[in-house]
């Protein structure tokens, strides 16, 4: 029988969903922490704005080569 590929995928399965839920639950605890304190919300804003007008001016200066 065909039984060790069954039992590989099956605990791959068990271990990816465990590992996802783990960090579902992570970024949800994360999310709470950081939704009552203003200041993070304000450093999280600054910093992906940075981030996206860097990868702007990165596309812009790829486009003219």
């Amino acid at each position: 029988m065909h039984w060790p590929p069954l039992v590989l995928g099956s605990t791959q399965i068990a271990i990816s969903v465990s590992v996802n839920a783990l960090i579902a639950i992570m970024a949800g605890s994360i999310a709470v922490f950081l939704a009552g304190r203003p200041v993070w919300q304000q450093v999280q804003r600054w910093l992906m704005g940075t981030v996206l007008a860097g990868l702007a001016v990165r596309m812009l200066a790829e486009g003219r080569r």
